[in-house]
């Protein structure tokens, strides 16, 4: 079991077998480099953030490409892997050797996987094809791919990608008023928004919301850990901690006007203070928001 965690940080390793195993693309949630750093800190143990890497993988919620199982007789996790993960939790090493080393683990047997099911198919949030202020500016991001340099590429493109997001989350979503903050949500079954049941019967939900600082100070949202996060799920009588999100260092700082889209997963406790999240037909279910600039209820319509 431990082993799993050598899927965190095989670089080393690939090295000498970048052969052996698939680039192709894989999803690879943001916040679970959270997770991957706590542990590299020594927060979460080694079981505690190997089961949840191994659930994730098989229920879909983090994507790979198909990868033969191998066999393997070792259990032992290699000292460097801890330090790998804290290199990849803080950006020095990309997604794409992350994925590749769970993959080799995998081929290699040290990591034990059931392909997940199908992929989750996504709801569009909204079609642009008669919106002109959209039109607009996906007329000037198409110009951005005539650009052959890619950093100048990516500079042209980063921009007109937000406004296009801001302006869908303005134009179609629900908004909620907070002090400082907008939040602006499309609600459950929306793109990245999501209730279902596993095969296994863990209830899964995601959330994913924009806020956008529509005052004249500068601002922050605040998530550190599950334990301690201004953010949870709520069900009349009990609250449920996060099993990932996308906060970096804990907290989103925001200027005036600024505005950042955030996700965060309620599932099996796989993090340090986390709570398995459990769903009850019964109940009614919101998300709250408890930041120190107020406090806001939204109804979750799961079924």
């Amino acid at each position: 079991m431990k082993t799993l965690l050598a899927a965190i940080s095989t670089i080393a390793v690939l090295l000498l077998v970048g052969s052996s195993v698939s680039s192709v693309y894989a999803e690879v949630p943001s916040w679970i480099k959270n997770n991957a750093g706590w542990w590299a800190e020594g927060t979460i143990d080694d079981d505690s953030f190997v089961q949840g890497i191994q659930f994730l993988i098989k229920e879909g919620i983090m994507e790979i490409p198909s990868t033969t199982q191998g066999v393997s007789s070792t259990n032992e996790i290699p000292v460097w892997i801890k330090n790998n993960a804290g290199w990849w939790a803080d950006g020095s090493i990309d997604d794409s050797s992350f994925v590749q080393g769970i993959q080799f683990l995998i081929k290699e047997g040290i990591m034990s996987i059931t392909q997940a099911q199908e992929p989750k198919k996504s709801i569009s949030i909204v079609s642009t094809s008669n919106d002109s202020v959209i039109a607009s500016l996906e007329s000037q991001l198409e110009k951005c791919s005539e650009i052959i340099k890619a950093y100048k590429r990516i500079d042209c493109e980063k921009p007109l990608d937000k406004a296009i997001m801001l302006y869908n989350y303005q134009t179609n979503a629900e908004h909620f008023d907070l002090g400082p903050i907008t939040y602006h949500w499309f609600g459950v079954g929306s793109e990245g928004n999501g209730f279902e049941i596993t095969p296994t019967g863990q209830p899964i939900l995601s959330v994913r919301m924009l806020a956008e600082n529509t005052s004249s100070e500068i601002t922050a949202i605040n998530c550190t850990s599950p334990a301690i996060c201004n953010y949870d799920v709520w069900d009349g009588s009990k609250s449920f901690k996060y099993a990932g999100m996308d906060f970096t260092s804990g907290q989103i700082v925001m200027n005036p006007g600024d505005s950042r889209e955030f996700n965060i997963l309620f599932g099996p406790n796989i993090g340090y203070g986390g709570t398995q999240f459990v769903y009850d037909s019964s109940k009614s279910y919101e998300f709250r928001i408890n930041e120190p600039f107020g406090s806001l209820n939204v109804h979750l319509d799961l079924e």
